[in-house]
């Protein structure tokens, strides 16, 4: 195998793209699951969550299965994290998709990492500095002309609206459980705490489905089914694993900015894919939205680095977990 004998940076660096391909095209299988029949969005999330119900089964049951039990407190972590992320920002997300192209989609969830300054400095009392203004102001300028984008070629202001709203509040879900995610992942490793938030997830979506929905809308044509399979697998466990280990191999600064290829990419097969039409607007849009998000991570994910690499060097320090 090729890959044997690639260096760790090489590996880490292709992960890291995978990761970014696998989470990125999360959209375009759900935009094709809805070409394919007429799916609702709860029902297309149970199938995608129960697609993945087994591999994290496996992950907590094999992979983990030395790790330590857990406390009250990681049980109530979980549990909102859970409801925060697979299930609350995707099924959001996934409603939002209904209305809008996948290309305004991927780059309204993006803006995340700005949201997540928006709650310290609402919520937590923080001060905005010049570099997040800077970075506020570029992410919301590139969504308006991607917004200007969609509004154009759909020509329907209130379903632009209405699926703009949805998504928005999807990457506000998001946030949220990214902020405890670094928690939780610091207390139980990355893949546990994927994995268990994953099985959470699941079981919310299908209560979520049993509440609203006849079993009978389980009945889907084999493509609904392909497509949900594909989004479980391809983008939501493996670019999970794909991620963590780009992470281990080149740290967390180099992975996050090689995700920022996630927009673009989306934009690519909505347009090759969807035949979602691509205008310079929207590329100027996704160009100030990743510039936005990269002046608002880049310091911190570096300055993590330090500090973790400080730690490293010290024999105490040193950790299985």
């Amino acid at each position: 195998m090729p890959w044997n004998i690639w260096s760790a940076e090489r590996l880490g660096i292709v992960l890291a793209v995978l990761a970014a391909f696998g989470f990125s095209f999360k959209a375009i299988f759900v935009k094709l699951a809805y070409a394919a029949a007429p799916v609702d969005a709860v029902t297309l999330l149970t199938l995608r969550m129960t697609f993945a119900l087994p591999i994290a089964l496996w992950a907590v049951l094999w992979l983990c299965r030395a790790a330590t039990p857990l406390t009250r407190k990681d049980y109530v972590l979980l549990l909102a994290l859970g409801l925060l992320g697979y299930y609350g920002a995707s099924i959001l997300d996934f409603v939002g998709l209904q209305y809008i192209s996948a290309a305004l989609e991927r780059l309204i969830l993006f803006i995340y990492p700005t949201i997540t300054v928006l709650i310290g400095v609402l919520a937590l009392g923080k001060r905005l500095e010049k570099r997040q203004v800077a970075a506020l102001l570029l992410s919301y300028a590139g969504i308006g002309l991607a917004f200007a984008h969609d509004l154009d070629v759909a020509g329907d202001i209130r379903a632009v609206l209405i699926g703009s709203a949805f998504v928005f509040a999807s990457a506000l879900s998001y946030a949220l459980y990214s902020s405890g995610a670094e928690v939780a992942i610091r207390r139980l490793g990355s893949i546990r705490f994927a994995a268990l938030a994953i099985i959470v997830s699941t079981l919310a979506t299908q209560l979520h489905f049993v509440a609203s929905q006849p079993l009978a809308a389980l009945n889907q044509p084999v493509p609904v089914y392909a497509y949900a399979a594909a989004m479980a697998i391809f983008s939501t466990i493996l670019p999970v694993f794909w991620q963590s280990a780009a992470i281990h191999r080149i740290g967390a600064a180099r992975t996050v900015l090689i995700g920022t290829l996630g927009p673009i990419l989306t934009i690519f097969f909505g347009w090759l894919l969807l035949r979602e039409p691509v205008s310079l607007a929207q590329l100027l849009g996704a160009g100030l939205v990743l510039a936005g998000v990269l002046l608002v991570s880049q310091r911190r994910w570096f300055r993590r680095e330090e500090v973790a690499a400080e730690e490293q060097s010290k024999p105490q320090a040193t950790s299985l977990s």
